[in-house]
């Protein structure tokens, strides 16, 4: 009878102890799931698909800080691309120069009531003229807030008999502004100021 006793709860032991194991194993299996779930829920997460062509290009998102740079790049070059790009058309002026405004504050503004007051937009569409600009360079400087930047550019002034080339040096300081439609980058330059507008060479037109 004792030894019976003793079978019966050795494995009873045993049984317990596998048991034991089973649900500890259970519990590893279910945490180290979760774990997967969740690192995959995320990974899923920061990655943004765009249709383009018909084409689904896979994008990763990262945060702003990792960006600053290239965005503020990006926004300095798009405001003087706006601003400086006019063709003989009041509305395509308008257009341009509106949309340059939403990126920068009443600095950019007081140069567009100057250049208006003096006829420069009124002389493009009498003249015929039409007005690029080519972005050589923009510098970021991000060890202080606002960013200061300069801008390196060359203008293009294309009139009926020839084309003028001017050299265009700009600077002025990004602030953080809220994102939307009119300024995705959410910055907005402030102090904007010509450093040089020069002439650098006229050709003749054939």
């Amino acid at each position: 009878m004792f030894s019976k006793m003793k079978n019966i709860d050795t494995a009873f032991r045993h049984v317990r102890g596998f048991t034991m194991l089973v649900i500890t194993g259970c519990i590893l299996i279910s945490c180290f799931s979760l774990y997967k779930s969740f690192t995959l829920v995320s990974q899923m997460q920061n990655k943004v698909y765009i249709l383009a062509n018909g084409k689904a290009l896979e994008a990763y998102a990262s945060d702003r800080k990792d960006n600053i740079p290239v965005e503020a790049r990006d926004h300095v070059k798009t405001f003087h691309k706006l601003f400086f790009t006019l063709d003989p058309d009041d509305k395509v002026i308008k257009s341009n120069v509106t949309k340059a405004l939403y990126l920068a504050d009443d600095s950019a503004k007081r140069v567009y009531d100057d250049l208006k007051e003096n006829g420069y937009y009124s002389g493009i569409i009498s003249g015929n003229v039409s007005q690029t600009i080519q972005i050589d360079s923009v510098t970021i400087d991000l060890s202080n807030y606002p960013f200061g930047f300069r801008c390196y550019a060359t203008q293009n002034i294309i009139r009926t008999t020839s084309i003028a080339h001017r050299n265009l040096i700009t600077e002025g300081n990004l602030r953080n502004v809220s994102r939307s439609d009119n300024n995705p980058h959410g910055f907005l330059i402030e102090r904007w100021n010509t450093i040089e507008n020069r002439d650098i060479s006229t050709e003749n037109r054939k």
